[in-house]
């Protein structure tokens, strides 16, 4: 059971560890970075800058006029966040990829959802481009679920290919 406890922890340092990092980040980025201004880091590549979310990720029916768009955003992230927890709950029995996945993504989750539930909107300040081509800005936590979203891919297309290679 210790071995239970010492990784239940080590995954929760993790998510801890997201959301202080979301949360240092967004809360340099208001104070330094004036709404919608931007700051060049690497010309032609990649800029800091301030902009407010108040859709889903990439800026998903940010436009919406719905009333009921934050409260619908608030409860889907809620709901996530209980999965999400189950999975890294029962899947806390020793380091793997799937449970530091799940970490990452918990941490990420959560990171967004204080903002929602404080202000309505997200912080995004982390603007990738080429020429006139961008992507949509995101943040620290928006980071977080992409990669630990990969990380379950990866854990489960190798898994796979390593259960049927031993079955073969």
């Amino acid at each position: 059971m210790t071995g239970h406890y010492a990784m239940r922890r080590f995954h929760l340092l993790i998510a801890l560890l997201v959301v202080c990092l979301d949360r240092a980040a967004k809360w340099a980025v208001a104070r330094n970075i004036p709404l919608h201004d931007s700051r060049q880091v690497i010309p032609g590549i990649f800029r800091l800058t301030h902009v407010e979310n108040r859709g889903a990720a990439f800026g998903l029916f940010a436009d919406s006029p719905s009333e009921w768009k934050i409260a619908l955003l608030v409860l889907f992230s809620m709901v996530a966040l209980v999965i999400v927890a189950a999975l890294l709950w029962r899947n806390s029995h020793s380091m793997n990829t799937t449970g530091i996945g799940l970490a990452l993504i918990l941490g990420g989750a959560l990171g967004n959802l204080w903002d929602r539930l404080v202000s309505g909107r997200v912080v995004d300040f982390l603007l990738f481009y080429l020429g006139q081509y961008q992507w949509p800005a995101f943040n620290v936590a928006d980071s977080a679920i992409v990669i630990g979203a990969g990380l379950l891919v990866i854990e489960i297309l190798f898994a796979k290919s390593s259960a049927q290679e031993k079955s073969a």
